[in-house]
């Protein structure tokens, strides 16, 4: 049951000056609230460290004190919790600038109004008593590392969950799929964990950051270091023996690379650059991906081969978008993982930054929300700003959005910007990928017009799979313009020649 800190909190007054507690006393309200006093802020120390810990403390700020601003950083950093009034004076704008970012919640300034001192005292408390009720448990907070934690509180996260601990005790390749930042790797590191390899080496190699060179080298290897020397380097899938290694950004891994690691999945082995001796493999392959598989096998990026050996196991990583009700569990654990890293005092979230947040698309998904996190630890409400967003917000959710971005515009002049029906022309990167497809189209019209709607041999003609022409054909709603043409086969009939399933004319009986 937790404590109503609202009706029955614990006041420590700091303050040389005795009209504040008077005032408090006035109001009324040491008959709900107990009230305590510290001359200074020495004392308050003192009395925080060896005491009963206040709910809240009222700490005046004299102009001629020097300590009080050293002593709110040692507050924060050992009661990080501490909710904290700063009562200071009209001219001294620059402590209230630092006394915010040291983490104060509230700043006041002198001559007090009694009204808007009780208002401030109760929001604060109400703020504290929210978050306790609301607060994720540790049952709810997967610790993966110290950078890496697993939220499930959503069904489909919860799911998630399951099928990453199914896969983690079978020794397949898994394939992890999902947008920029939605928390791949969070997911292959929590089926590391849950695996028997846990005990053992996990290695990321980013596949799109290294060229094809350094990446060979990365992955198997060489038999001379980068000094020319003799001694060997071992690659990370030596370093990773009874381990997992990720591979992120598969698709953007050279074909030729490709090619040595589908016969390492292939063999369990490999022969290291500049060695004919084999090498025994016992590294788990688990690889994730932003790009859609079909495409990327379309456009000859991603070995057809590869892809089904990876893809067996695939685990689809949802959007910050499709999991909304997380949010508040997210931000709050973000926040207080962030005001530890930075010795800070996590801040609370207003119901209108909440409201805001739910209304946002988070096209940069966790990576874009611990980046807000971050600016609202620091800055607060005056500082927040959303990056614009990069994709169209779904209709049904603008208006809900554009309403809360009004309420945060009341903070801020820089608040959420969603782009509207019809505003501006297209952007650069969408006419370009216009263009790409409609050139796509145009070359693979041609080729089934030239093998007379053989898709086989328009495939070899295009260099893809069968299999990806049938897809790019479904895709486009292609059809023959020439009755005399059979859509159904992968050969035609007509004036006695046709096309082998080779691409080659065979004259016809």
């Amino acid at each position: 049951m937790i404590r109503d800190t609202i009706e029955s909190a614990r006041l420590l007054v700091v303050s040389r000056d005795s009209a504040i507690p008077r005032m408090l006393w006035s109001m009324g309200v040491s008959n709900y609230w107990l009230l305590e006093s510290a001359p200074d802020a020495w004392e308050a120390m003192e009395h925080v460290q060896s005491g009963v810990t206040p709910d809240l403390m009222l700490l005046d700020l004299p102009q001629e004190d020097v300590d009080s601003l050293h002593i709110l950083r040692w507050l924060r950093r050992l009661r990080p919790a501490l909710p904290i009034i700063l009562i200071g004076h009209p001219d001294d704008p620059y402590r209230k600038q630092e006394a915010l970012r040291l983490g104060a919640q509230d700043y006041m300034v002198r001559p007090l109004n009694d009204g808007q001192l009780e208002m401030a005292i109760r929001r604060l408390l109400s703020a504290v008593n929210d978050a306790a009720e609301t607060d994720i448990t540790s049952d709810d907070v997967e610790l993966i590392s110290d950078e890496n934690f697993f939220i499930g509180i959503s069904p489909i996260m919860r799911k998630l969950r399951v099928q990453a601990g199914l896969l983690a005790e079978a020794n397949v390749p898994v394939l992890i799929l999902g947008e920029s930042g939605s928390g791949k790797e969070t997911i292959a590191r929590l089926v590391h964990k849950l695996s028997v390899r846990s005990g053992f080496e996990f290695a990321k190699v980013n596949c799109a950051a290294l060229p094809s060179d350094l990446l060979e080298r990365e992955l198997f290897g060489a038999e001379r270091d980068a000094t020319g020397s003799a001694r060997a380097k071992l690659g990370k899938l030596e370093l990773c023996a009874e381990g997992t290694i990720l591979l992120d950004e598969i698709t953007e891994m050279p074909i030729g690379v490709q090619t040595n690691l589908l016969k390492v999945l292939q063999t369990k082995q490999f022969v290291r650059p500049g060695t004919s001796t084999s090498i025994d493999v016992d590294a788990r392959v688990l690889a994730t991906s932003t790009t859609n598989m079909e495409h990327a096998i379309s456009e000859s990026r991603l070995s057809e081969d590869l892809y089904y050996h990876l893809s067996a196991y695939t685990i689809h990583v949802p959007p910050l978008r499709q999991r909304r009700n997380e949010l508040p569990f997210l931000s709050r654990h973000l926040m207080h993982q962030l005001a530890k890293r930075y010795s800070l005092a996590p801040r609370d979230f207003s119901p209108a930054i909440l409201e805001a947040c739910q209304a946002y698309s988070w096209p940069g998904n966790l990576r874009e929300l611990e980046n807000f996190v971050k600016r609202y630890l620091m800055v607060g409400d005056r500082g927040i700003a959303f990056e614009k967003s990069r994709s169209r917000v779904h209709q049904g959710m603008r208006e809900s959005a554009l309403n809360s971005s009004r309420v945060l515009n009341q903070l801020t002049p820089s608040v959420i910007q969603f782009p509207t029906e019809g505003a501006g022309s297209e952007s650069l990167k969408s006419q370009v990928q216009s263009v790409k497809l409609e050139a796509e189209k145009n070359a693979i019209r041609a080729a089934l017009v030239r093998t007379g709607w053989n898709r086989r041999a328009a495939a070899r003609l295009l260099k893809i799979s069968h299999r990806t022409l049938v897809y790019k054909i479904e895709q486009y709603q292609m059809k023959s313009m020439d009755p005399s043409l059979s859509q159904e086969s992968d050969g035609f009939r007509m004036k006695g020649v046709g096309f082998r399933d080779d691409g080659r004319m065979n004259e016809l009986d």
